[in-house]
C-alpha cells in the first residue's frame, strides 16, 4: 500500500456483467452472464489484472461469480462469497410486478422507504465500511449506489447509473467512505423507466 493510504483501504466496486436472462422477468431467478456479458468480464480482469493480485468478494448470484472468475483466475485467488453485498431482495408476494416495484423504490430516497428496505443499505454500507485491506467487489447496482450514497452523503436511492462492468472505487479509512471515481454511466432514464432493463 502507498505510504499517503497508510490505515486507508482502497475498495474497487465493479458492477455484475450482463446477464443472460432479463432481471425481474421471471424466467430464471439467478441468471449468469451471456456472450456479452462474458467478454465485459474478460476486458474488466484484464484492465484490473495489474492491481493485483488482491482479495475479491462476490455476491451470492451467478452473474458476480461469473464476473469475477476471469480476474480471479488472472491472479489465483478464490473469490469469497458474501451475502452481505447481494442484491436488494423484493418482496416474495410480488410475482411479475417485481420490475415495477424496483422502480418505484430506485425513484425514493431510504428516508422515504421501510426499515426493511433502510437495512439494505446498511448491511452493505457496514460491510465495506469494516474492510481493513484493499480487495475488489462484485456487486450489484443498487449496493454500489448504496455505498456511493454513503460516501457523498446523498440519500437517494439512485444517485447514478454504473454500467455494466464499470468500477467505482471507494477508500475506507476509520470506518469511513470517500469516493474516489464514479464508473462509467449507462443510460440512467432507460434503467428507472424501461421494463427491459437487466439489473
Amino acid at each position: 500500500m502507498n505510504d499517503s493510504r497508510a490505515g486507508t483501504a482502497r475498495v474497487v466496486l465493479v458492477r455484475h456483467a450482463q446477464p443472460a436472462a432479463i432481471w425481474g422477468s421471471g424466467d430464471d431467478p439467478d441468471p449468469g452472464l451471456d456472450d456479452t456479458g462474458r467478454e465485459q468480464a474478460e476486458t474488466m480482469a484484464r484492465a484490473l489484472a495489474p492491481s493485483g493480485p488482491l482479495p475479491i468478494l462476490v455476491s451470492p448470484m451467478a452473474r458476480t461469480r461469473e464476473t469475477a472468475k476471469p480476474l480471479a483466475e488472472l491472479w489465483g485467488v478464490e473469490p469469497m462469497t458474501e451475502p452481505a453485498v447481494g442484491e436488494l431482495k423484493a418482496p416474495a408476494d410480488l410475482g411479475r410486478e417485481h420490475v415495477s416495484w424496483l422502480r418505484d423504490v430506485m425513484r425514493s430516497t431510504y428516508s422515504e422507504l421501510p426499515a426493511e428496505l433502510r437495512a439494505f443499505r446498511d448491511r452493505v454500507v457496514d460491510r465495506i465500511a469494516a474492510v481493513t485491506s484493499d480487495l475488489v467487489v462484485v456487486t450489484h447496482y443498487l449496493a454500489i449506489n448504496a455505498l456511493v450514497g454513503a460516501a457523498t452523503g446523498d440519500d437517494r436511492v439512485v444517485s447514478f447509473a454504473p454500467a455494466h462492468c464499470s468500477r467505482t472505487v471507494v477508500d475506507v479509512a476509520r470506518g469511513g467512505l470517500t469516493l474516489i471515481e464514479l464508473g462509467a454511466s449507462g443510460d440512467a432514464r432507460r434503467i428507472l423507466l424501461d421494463d427491459s432493463e437487466r439489473s
